[in-house]
């Protein structure tokens, strides 16, 4: 593989290892009974407050509104890292329950980030005299 490949290759796995973690922090700390029980009790470990602010996160849409920001962002920025913000706040607030806002930031930034990536613009990727239909002599 390359240089260039991996280097095109590095903040996809990135956004997979995005995921994998929000689906741990979704699965494994926020929806489990047995953890919401004990972190209820008076004598609930210190980790608990974590919890608490990752819960009124999605339940304020505050996922949902920073990763659009981070979209709206990435549509007027031509910066690699924005993009991939943008796609990483997405894929984040769609696994933590703000689908809507995350599924168009995730889109967004993902399609940015191909956009990026390829090199090319809208406006330069048909210079005058290419791409336009000539009559038959």
């Amino acid at each position: 593989m390359s240089r260039s490949s991996t280097a095109k290759l590095l903040p996809w796995l990135a956004l997979l290892a995005v995921g994998l973690a929000t689906a741990w922090l979704r699965y494994g700390l926020i929806q489990p009974s047995h953890i919401a029980a004990l972190c209820s009790d008076a004598g609930s470990p210190a980790w608990c407050v974590w919890r608490q602010w990752l819960v009124l996160g999605f339940l304020r849409d505050v996922y949902g509104v920073l990763a659009l920001l981070a979209a709206a962002l990435a549509l007027f920025s031509r910066r690699l890292a924005v993009a991939w913000l943008a796609a990483a706040m997405g894929l984040f607030a769609l696994e933590l329950y703000c689908y809507q806002a995350g599924a168009l930031a995730f889109l967004v930034g993902c399609l940015r980030l191909l956009r990026l990536q390829a090199g090319t613009a809208p406006s330069t990727q048909y210079r005058a005299g290419q791409g336009e239909v000539q009559g038959q002599p």
